[in-house]
């Protein structure tokens, strides 16, 4: 068996989270499994064994924590959907699923519709806006809280709260150690919450805590199980649309193409989060020695299994850094995982994206960018902001609603 070659960078600097596509490759060229000096763990950097340790729970467990700080593994491992493996796993899960069935999420189909008509009505009005703010950031800021049934008191923390957990899932570095306030005042939050009993009427987190006080799980794992669904659930979406944005605003020609063809926003979305990879990487621990590609890894090693770089294997995406949104693997991505822990409120994620893009198709002829500040986050890869200026499609204003102008033009 051959050792794993070493890598001696910290992928979590600023200029590595900012410009990581050179580490992505560095790491693939080297093997199939990496060690990381930095941070003391293997790497899998390849499409082919990522997807294949996604697939084996069995041996590439989540019990033992997902994250990459031992410290915060070890609080929470076990606790949350992320963080569980086999029945206690299927038993979590399917208190969230079955509020997120494709049957199930056709109840909120119309009111993503209509929101996402309202708020590409509003930014074409604005004309210059912060996408991230005024797009990426509008629908999973009013559907997803009112879906898990978080009260209307705790909302305006949620998307700090949120980007705080996800940077407590990386290194224990000085990142991380200033979001552990933050992320501790959410989870007391949801704690208090669920105690309670205030989540909304006919929700998700509703039929969390009624599992918690019918003693189906324990009443201190329900409000991890609310913090684990309610901050994938926005982070994700958020990056992935303010990628889109920023992607659309760079080539121009995928746009028109996909204003020419909208049927291929359901493609395009997958390419931007194939390209994008809203979530970096997670981690596994094997549990058992375990032979990967020549390399022995032994029973009990942690390893990060890096979504960003695997979405970025040019032996599985040809031209890999290209963004084409007729790309015809598009959907192969890992981008939501894959396997037992692919991503529960993926559907929800889906229909927020096309929604708002094909609202927005009709009435955006370009994206003119003027300023881009990336999301220094651990875990979540995305824009904190993007001041553009959106430049109408012809006879856009006919169809805004609720104006003047499309009543005159009803006239």
């Amino acid at each position: 068996m051959t050792k794993a070659p070493s890598y001696p960078h910290d992928l979590f600097t600023d200029e590595s989270l900012i410009d990581s596509t050179g580490h992505y490759r560095a790491m693939r060229a080297l093997g199939p499994v990496v060690w990381s000096v930095a941070h003391e763990m293997y790497v899998l950097p390849r499409y082919a064994d990522v997807r294949t340790a996604l697939a084996d729970a069995e041996t590439f467990c989540s019990g033992k924590g997902v994250g990459l700080s031992p410290l915060f593994n070890e609080k929470a491992a076990g606790r949350n959907l992320l963080m569980t493996d086999g029945a206690l796993h299927l038993k979590l899960r399917k208190l969230f699923a079955q509020d997120l069935t494709p049957r199930r999420l056709r109840r909120v189909q119309e009111q993503v519709d209509e929101q996402a008509l309202r708020v590409a009505d509003d930014v074409v009005r604005k004309r210059d806006i912060d996408a991230v703010a005024d797009l990426a950031r509008a629908l999973p800021l009013t559907i997803v809280p009112d879906l898990i049934g978080w009260p209307e008191d705790g909302r305006e923390h949620l998307l700090t709260w949120a980007g705080a957990t996800f940077d407590l899932l990386g290194p224990m570095n000085a990142r991380a150690q200033c979001a552990a306030p933050q992320a501790q005042e959410m989870f007391a939050f949801a704690a208090q919450t669920a105690e309670e009993g205030r989540m909304l009427p006919d929700s998700v987190g509703a039929a969390v805590v009624e599992a918690a006080r019918r003693g189906e799980i324990e009443p201190d794992r329900a409000s991890a199980l609310l913090v684990g669904y309610l901050a994938p659930s926005l982070d994700t979406t958020i990056s992935a649309l303010g990628a889109a944005f920023w992607l659309f605003s760079q080539h121009p020609d995928q746009w028109q193409a996909l204003r020419a063809d909208p049927s291929l926003v359901p493609n395009a979305f997958n390419e931007v989060v194939r390209l994008s990879s809203p979530i970096r990487t997670f981690s596994r621990v094997t549990t058992r020695d375990v032979i990967i590609d020549g390399i022995s890894v032994p029973e009990g090693a942690r390893l990060m299994l890096h979504y960003a770089a695997a979405n970025r294997d040019e032996t599985q995406f040809p031209d890999p850094d290209a963004f084409d949104v007729r790309r015809p693997n598009a959907g192969e991505h890992l981008g939501f995982g894959f396997g037992p822990h692919g991503c529960a409120g993926q559907g929800l994620a889906r229909m927020e994206a096309h929604a708002l893009l094909e609202a927005l198709i009709s009435r955006v002829e370009r994206w003119e960018l003027h300023e881009a500040t990336p999301n220094l986050n651990n875990i979540i890869s995305g824009w904190a902001s993007l001041a553009m200026t959106l430049h109408p499609a012809e006879g856009a204003a006919m169809q805004l609603v609720g104006t003047d102008t499309a009543a005159e033009g009803e006239r």
